[in-house]
């Protein structure tokens, strides 16, 4: 198949005098796998269609919320009538109610909850929360763990077990990276030592439970029951990022699948059914320090944005009424599972994980159990299959380090297709 590119190629030069590399987020580059990005002008259901009319299965989906498939007439309803009552008031709505109470009936640690517009500002007021609930001010996260473009978590670990944190960005003074350490993922000696040595000054633990950020990597249960016990012992708050993992791997994320309870979560893509949007709520003695009636301050005039709140109510409902979760993870492995056949025939490592409506997968005989062990897998492997899949109308994530996604309108038809077009992507290995 030959990929017509001229008007995306046309549409990224004119994108480069007008935003900062061309686009409005770093991943959307491409540069992690050597070409340019393909500008996209429509999607329905497992299909992206390009500005050449190009056609893609895609598994991405927006990265995450489109799990009942692009355009789902379910949400496209619900935004269109809430389109027709306006689009945003900057004032209190029945729905934001609507929405918090199916969230909480899912999530019950999450006891109360406070709408934002992105994954990035639930975090970032996640941390915020915790230091001025707990008085305290150092933070610990893992590498490879990404909790959006916060100062504070914008941090990466240095040599050796764990390290004061260092600015993974220039604009982020060391005086406050500082106050963050980065521990390795799924190691429990490195961030028992850590907590150790900060002592009585520890916030908060911040985790993705799921990574979606290195790849797809699970945390390990005792790594996560390890966590709760050390943010017990010491009186810090356990937060749990679930941007990416929550609604997308069970009804109750992460915490539902280890039963575990954190001191705070965040939310994000699936419960904006695709439109702009975050959330993070907690235990209700720490939430109640929030302004108004607490010290902590926190705003935004588009939380609980009415299109949004329609939107999320829209898919939690469809999926309270559904349960795809089992059903999507049995296709994500059929699939990774022909790969990984296809892949052994020509001797080509390949490891991979799915849970619920994530996965991915490595160039590596061995699944990865952390950052490190993933900047280890098949970089040039990886780069040629992106980009052979690609010009065979298969849209994976344009990086190793990126979590892939997959929808109930990845039918046994829409499998098999991908199924085949990998095959023919392989033969040119």
């Amino acid at each position: 198949m030959s990929l017509k590119r001229t008007n995306s190629d046309l549409l990224f030069n004119r994108a480069k005098t007008l935003m900062p590399g061309g686009v409005n987020s770093p991943v959307r580059a491409f540069k992690n796998v050597g070409t340019d990005p393909i500008f996209f002008k429509s999607a329905k259901g497992p299909i992206l269609t390009d500005e050449d009319d190009n056609n893609y299965i895609d598994f991405i989906g927006s990265w995450g919320p489109m799990i009942l498939g692009h355009s789902n007439p379910i949400i496209v309803e619900a935004v269109k009538k809430q389109l027709e009552l306006g689009t945003s008031y900057g004032a209190p709505t029945g729905i934001e109610n609507e929405l918090a109470e199916l969230i909480k009936i899912q999530v019950p640690s999450m006891q109360k909850l406070r709408m934002v517009n992105s994954g990035t500002e639930a975090t970032m007021s996640c941390i915020r929360l915790a230091r001025g609930y707990s008085g305290k001010n150092k933070i610990i996260k893992f590498t490879g763990c990404y909790h959006g473009h916060v100062d504070s978590l914008l941090v990466k670990a240095g040599s050796g077990v764990s390290t004061f944190g260092l600015p993974d960005s220039p604009g982020v003074p060391d005086e406050l990276a500082k106050l963050t350490y980065s521990c390795p993922y799924n190691d429990v000696d490195s961030v028992t030592k850590v907590v150790n040595e900060i002592g009585d000054d520890l916030a908060a633990i911040i985790v993705e439970p799921i990574a979606g950020n290195m790849g797809f990597v699970p945390g390990q249960s005792h790594f996560l029951k390890a966590l709760r016990d050390l943010c017990d012992q010491t009186d810090s708050v356990l937060i749990f990022d679930e941007v990416m993992s929550g609604f997308r791997v069970a009804l109750g994320g992460a915490q539902e699948i280890y039963n575990i309870k954190p001191d705070l979560t965040a939310l994000g893509k699936v419960i904006g059914g695709g439109l702009p949007v975050g959330a993070f709520g907690g235990k209700e003695s720490i939430m109640n320090q929030l302004a108004p009636i607490g010290p902590v301050y926190q705003a935004g005039t588009l939380s609980g944005n009415p299109l949004a709140m329609s939107a999320g109510i829209a898919l939690i409902t469809a999926l309270i009424d559904m349960k795809p979760f089992q059903s999507l993870e049995r296709s994500s492995k059929h699939l990774l599972s022909s790969i990984k056949e296809m892949c052994d025939a020509k001797g080509i490592p390949f490891s991979h994980a799915s849970i619920g409506g994530m996965f991915g997968f490595f160039f590596s005989e061995e699944l990865p159990n952390n950052f490190d062990e993933v900047v280890k897998t098949n970089d040039e492997l990886f780069i040629k299959f992106f980009n052979t899949a690609l010009k065979n109308g298969i849209y994976f994530a344009p990086s190793k380090y990126e979590a892939g996604f997959i929808s109930t309108t990845h039918n046994s038809n829409i499998l098999d297709q991908t199924i085949e077009k990998v095959n023919l992507t392989l033969k040119e290995f």
